[in-house]
C-alpha cells in the first residue's frame, strides 16, 4: 500500500495536471468560437459559388474547361487536414482511419497525399503513402491565399492530366461534441443531374462576359473556396474536440483526486489506529 506521503504527492501532482487541463479547455473553447464564426461565415459563400459553377458548367452551352473533364480515376491527390498536436480526443484518429480505408479500398488508384498538419503527415508516411507536400503551424493563420497556394499544384496537375481526381479529407464541424470525418471530391467539378427537359434546377442565367471566360475565372476560385471552407471546418472540429477532451480530463482528475483523498484518509486513520493500539498495549503491559 502506498505511504501517506506518496498519496499526498500524487494528489498534488493530479491537481497540477487538472489546472493545465482546465486552462487548455478554456483556450480551446475561445479558439473554437472564433473558428465556428469563420465556418458559419464561409458556408453560404461556398454553397452559392458551388451552385453557380455547377449551373454554369451544365447550362448546355459550348463552354468547356480542363477542370470539368470526367475521366477514369487512375491517379488521385488527397489533401488530408489534421492537427499538429494531440490531446484532442479521437479527432485525428477517426479521420485518418477513414482516409486509410479509402486508400486501401481502391488499390488500382495511385494516390498522392498533401498533408496539412503534422499528425496526418507522420501517420501516412509511416504507412508508406506518398506525401508530396506538408504544411504545419497553420492553426489560426488560415487565409484565402494559403488555400489558393495549397491547391495550386493539384489544379495544374489535373488540368495537365497528371492526376484524375482531387479529394479533400477533413472533419466537418457538426457541434461542439460531434465532428464528422469527410472525404469530399472537388475535382472534377461534380455537375447537377440532367433530367428530362434540361438541367436539374433552374439554370436560366445570362452570363457576361461569357461562359468560357467565367469558367476560367470561377473554377480555380471555386476549388480554393471549397478548400478554405474545409480548412475552417477542420480547425473548428479540432478545437471543439480538444475542448471536449480537456473537459473529460478535468472531470477524470476530479474523480481521481476524490479517490486519492479517500485513500489518504484511510491510510491516516490506519496510522492513528495503530498508534492508539500501541499506546494501549504499552499501558496494559506496564499495568501488568
Amino acid at each position: 500500500m502506498p505511504s501517506l506521503k506518496d498519496i499526498r504527492t500524487r494528489i498534488v501532482s493530479v491537481k497540477s495536471t487538472q489546472q493545465i487541463t482546465k486552462a487548455m479547455k478554456m483556450v480551446a473553447g475561445a479558439k473554437m468560437r472564433r473558428a465556428h464564426d469563420a465556418v458559419v461565415g464561409a458556408r453560404p459563400y461556398a454553397a452559392k459559388l458551388e451552385t453557380l459553377v455547377r449551373h454554369l458548367a451544365a447550362s448546355g452551352g459550348e463552354a468547356t474547361h480542363p477542370l470539368l473533364e470526367q475521366r477514369p480515376v487512375q491517379r488521385a491527390t488527397v489533401v488530408v487536414m489534421t492537427s499538429d498536436r494531440g490531446l484532442c480526443g479521437g479527432f485525428n484518429g477517426q479521420l485518418l482511419r477513414a482516409v486509410e480505408v479509402e486508400l486501401k479500398g481502391h488499390p488500382q488508384v495511385t494516390y498522392e497525399v498533401i498533408a496539412v498538419g503534422r499528425k496526418g503527415r507522420d501517420f501516412l508516411k509511416k504507412r508508406g503513402y506518398s506525401v508530396v507536400a506538408s504544411h504545419e503551424g497553420m492553426g489560426g493563420h488560415l487565409t484565402p491565399e494559403f488555400a489558393r497556394e495549397l491547391v495550386a499544384a493539384p489544379i495544374t496537375a489535373f488540368a495537365a492530366g497528371q492526376t484524375d481526381q482531387l479529394v479533400l479529407a477533413f472533419s466537418t464541424f457538426k457541434s461542439a461534441i460531434a465532428q464528422l470525418p469527410t472525404l469530399e471530391p472537388i475535382l472534377p467539378v461534380p455537375l447537377p443531374k440532367v433530367e428530362e427537359g434540361g438541367v436539374a434546377g433552374d439554370a436560366s442565367y445570362l452570363f457576361e462576359p461569357g461562359e468560357a471566360a467565367l469558367l476560367a475565372d470561377l473554377l480555380p476560385r471555386y476549388v480554393a473556396t471549397r478548400t478554405l471552407r474545409a480548412l475552417f471546418e477542420s480547425e473548428a472540429s479540432e478545437h471543439s474536440a480538444r475542448m471536449a477532451a480537456m473537459d473529460a480530463a478535468t472531470n477524470n482528475a476530479n474523480d481521481l483526486i476524490r479517490s486519492l483523498t479517500l485513500s489518504m484518509n484511510r491510510a491516516r486513520q490506519a496510522i492513528i489506529t495503530k498508534e492508539i493500539l500501541e499506546i494501549v498495549g504499552g499501558a496494559e503491559a506496564l499495568a501488568a
